[in-house]
């Protein structure tokens, strides 16, 4: 077996529920309505999780420990507005040396300890310059700019070789949203994702190519993970926060302790918006 083949193999199908079997024994046997990826300053959602049950990363077979500020490193099972649901607080990126395969590995867990919906979150720079800092985005639609796919490799008897990916982000997930947003009061847009390989931020010249062909926002995750959740017939719901506006739409320099300040301004809007659509599953 090549060393390619290899790493793949190791974030595989069989992989996947192997992890999953060490977890059950931990969580339980009841089924989440929904698993939620939680992106870079958002995992203040997690605290919202009644009778958790908390699993470092380090502790799960397959994942590494995370490196990014703002990533806790830690899967959680419990009941969020009392349905059950799995919360990864944190999750792996490609520009920390990470394969896609390896990316997109925690939705396979989540798929194999049966969540059939994944609910994924991010911090993203605002391209369209209608948006502001905290706007919250539901993402409609999104454009691999990583060139990377986490489904190259050996195919696995429960994803599509060839996923459909027409409509990657649900229709009645993204209604649902926009009706607990109107209820909650919280301004909710909607738009398309870029995802870069990162970990530099884009220069001024690729973010006008970004607006040029279509991108609202733009960040460094998500995508890998979308791609294996649709290959596995799961519903999607995407929400990015905005948190700067993209290089050359301000002279102001962009940091991630900004991204963080952002997150934690909004989060409680999110946290709101994500528990209203968890409620009605």
């Amino acid at each position: 077996m090549s060393d390619t083949a290899s790493r793949q193999a190791a974030y595989d199908r069989e992989a996947a529920h192997a992890a999953a079997r060490d977890l059950r024994s931990r969580f339980g046997a009841q089924k989440p309505v929904a698993a939620l990826i939680l992106g870079s300053g958002l995992g203040g959602l997690a605290d919202r999780i009644a009778d958790p049950v908390r699993v470092p990363f380090a502790k799960i077979r397959g994942f590494p420990t995370t490196t990014v500020a703002g990533h806790a490193g830690a899967l959680i099972s419990g009941l969020l507005a009392g349905r059950p649901v799995l919360a990864l607080a944190g999750r792996f990126h490609m520009y920390e040396g990470h394969a896609a395969a390896l990316a997109a590995f925690p939705t396979r867990v989540l798929h194999a300890l049966g969540a059939k919906t994944l609910i994924v979150s991010n911090a993203a720079g605002g391209v369209r310059p209608t948006l502001t800092p905290g706007d919250l985005l539901l993402i409609r639609d999104h454009i691999n700019f990583m060139f990377r796919n986490p489904l190259i490799g050996p195919i696995a008897a429960d994803e599509a070789r060839f996923p459909d990916m027409s409509s990657p982000y649900d229709e009645d997930l993204a209604t649902l949203a926009h009706t607990v947003a109107r209820e909650e009061k919280i301004a909710l847009t909607e738009g398309v994702y870029c995802g870069l390989l990162g970990p530099s931020y884009e220069t001024p010249a690729e973010v006008r190519m970004l607006s040029f062909l279509g991108a609202d926002a733009v960040g460094m995750s998500t995508v890998p993970e979308v791609i294996v959740a649709r290959a596995l017939q799961m519903r999607v719901l995407g929400v990015s926060c905005v948190t700067n506006m993209a290089c050359g739409l301000t002279t102001t320099p962009i940091t991630h302790a900004e991204v963080i300040e952002t997150t934690a301004r909004v989060a409680e809007q999110f946290e709101r918006l994500v528990s209203g659509v968890v409620a009605r599953l």
